[in-house]
């Protein structure tokens, strides 16, 4: 259960009359909606009276006064239950039986009711847009009711004048301490509950629930919280064009109510109990985002571990990496120089190797230089800092093709290379007159690894030719966007996959870029130049076996 839930559990638990205790000797709350109806008809006033620390609302009564001349009161909604079946009797009308808008059993000195019975719903005077000035009287709309609803501060830009504010107060009435305002169009449900402050509100998108000595205002506020009321406005607006909670609608909305004493011990039980909730809703959402950052902050620290030499023990018996670099090097030398032909002219040999705990790189026969500073850390005495490029057999981009709706040759581009597999149904399709165009190298090859060299946040993005990849097609070319590093025989390929994705190559992967924001591309030359920790054949094969056990328990 997350703080949200477990909130509105509390909520829940509060109007169901689980949360305190029931007092016999509390007025029922029949007893309070039946001195309502009573002050309705004109013989008692429920506004003149304090609720709890609200004071009376003399500017109210006045508007109040004028109001019960002019028109006629509507008739009183009485909701009762009998023989187990809940009915509604609406003034003198048949009863109706409402058994099905009931949710659920509440005790038996509470009542349910209408908001509409509760309170005085209505919404503002209308203020027009020439009304509006840049001082005065701050005029809320649903954007400043939805700030103060989760305690920011307001950001308006809108006000009335204080003469403009003063009509409207002495003619039709202002908002109370006390007074509920809630949000009716759009985002609907977020309240507020007036602090004595001076402001007006808009019309329409706000409406304003008038408090009264007959409850109180936080019951009411938690009411308009829980899940019953949502539930309510959902199935009341669904199927409208126009997402809008209207005072019609939120007067017959049904609401359980509890004797007035037993109101303010709920309200003052959930000013205990809500802030715990909070709290523990704060620490579950930390652990659900630690949970769900571990597993890659765990991998990402493992595979730095494992190029560093720290994941599994060196044997001594390994042949050293620098003996295999060097077999590499001269089978390779031996093969660009096919017998009878021209000496051609090589690329220059890269040699990194470490000299009174000094890094030196030497290329070809030139001077040795000192690359210690690119030398990221320690490593054991069995490995050897090398090049990609002097353990690759080839690494270059892609083609770019022509395409065709043949599905002859499919073409891997950067939509099929994700991070957790290789996408072959997002591959399109070479033209078939193209083909000659590719030479066998350009056909991808088990164990080939492919990075997304080109676009802003697609960029560095690695995946792994496996025997999946063939499941479908036997044969796969790259575009232009995708980089193909293929190593040599004599290097586990899935050591060299491991080391390009770990955060020694992935982060700050874009710094190392060229181009444009729009247009980056990781060039051909940056790979082949990137630094990697080589470990002996055996202990390559030992990392990536530790490397693939740990992954399958994250």
């Amino acid at each position: 259960m997350n703080g949200a839930q477990l909130k509105n559990s509390i909520l829940q638990w509060a109007i169901q009359g689980k949360l305190v205790p029931q007092n016999p000797k509390d007025e029922p709350a029949q007893k309070l909606l039946e001195r309502i109806a009573a002050s309705r008809n004109g013989d008692v006033s429920p506004w003149s009276e304090a609720i709890g620390s609200t004071a009376c609302h003399p500017e109210r009564n006045a508007v109040k006064s004028k109001d019960l001349k002019k028109k006629k009161p509507a008739p009183t909604s009485r909701i009762y239950r009998e023989n187990g079946v809940w009915y509604e009797q609406v003034g003198s009308a048949t009863p109706k039986d409402i058994s099905d808008e009931i949710p659920f059993e509440i005790p038996e000195t509470w009542a349910w009711c209408r908001l509409a019975q509760l309170a005085e719903i209505q919404s503002s005077k209308r203020v027009f847009e020439k009304d509006y000035v840049t001082t005065g009287i701050p005029f809320f709309r649903s954007k400043e009711i939805g700030e103060l609803s989760r305690g920011e501060s307001i950001h308006t830009e809108l006000y009335i004048t204080k003469q403009h504010y003063k009509e409207l107060k002495e003619k039709y009435g202002v908002p109370q301490v006390g007074d509920i305002l809630l949000t009716s169009v759009g985002s609907i449900g977020n309240l507020w509950i007036c602090d004595g402050r001076e402001f007006y509100y808009k019309d329409g998108n706000v409406t304003q629930i008038c408090s009264n000595s007959s409850f109180d205002s936080q019951y009411v506020a938690l009411y308009l919280s829980s899940p019953l009321f949502f539930e309510q406005i959902r199935s009341s607006v669904a199927g409208t064009a126009y997402n809008a909670l209207t005072i019609i609608k939120l007067k017959s909305l049904i609401l359980p109510l509890p004797p007035l004493a037993e109101q303010k011990r709920i309200v003052a039980k959930l000013e205990q109990v809500l802030p715990l909730a909070e709290e523990y809703g704060a620490a579950q959402e930390q652990l659900d985002k630690l949970n769900k950052e571990l597993p890659d902050a765990l991998k990402k620290s493992i595979l730095q571990e494992a190029i560093q030499g720290k994941l599994v023990h060196q044997n001594p018996k390994d042949e050293p990496a620098q003996k295999l670099l060097e077999r590499i090097t001269v089978a390779r030398s031996e093969s660009s120089q096919p017998k009878g032909a021209k000496s051609k002219k090589s690329t220059p040999t890269s040699r990194i190797y470490c000299e009174n705990g000094t890094w030196y790189e030497q290329i070809g026969n030139a001077e040795p230089k000192d690359i210690s500073e690119d030398i990221p850390f320690e490593i054991p005495k069995n490995w050897t800092w090398c090049r990609l490029n002097s353990i690759c057999d080839y690494l270059h981009r892609g083609k770019s093709p022509s395409y065709s709706d043949k599905k002859i040759l499919p073409v891997m581009a950067q939509k099929c290379n994700q991070w957790d597999r290789i996408y072959t149904e997002k591959c399109l399709f070479a033209d078939p007159k193209t083909l000659d165009r590719y030479l066998p190298e350009h056909f991808l090859q088990l164990g080939d690894v492919l990075i997304n060299s080109t676009g802003g946040g697609t960029v560095g993005r690695t995946g792994y030719v496996d025997e999946y990849v063939f499941s479908d097609y036997d044969k796969f070319v790259a575009d232009s966007h995708v980089t193909v590093v293929r190593s040599n025989k004599n290097i586990c390929s899935k050591y060299v996959y491991y080391f390009l994705i770990t955060p020694l190559i992935q982060t700050g992967i874009e710094e190392r870029c060229s181009g444009s924001t729009n247009q980056i591309e990781l060039g051909t030359e940056t790979i082949k130049n990137y630094l990697i920790p080589l470990p002996p054949l055996a202990e390559q094969k030992r990392i990536v076996t530790k490397l693939e056990q740990l992954f399958k328990v994250l």
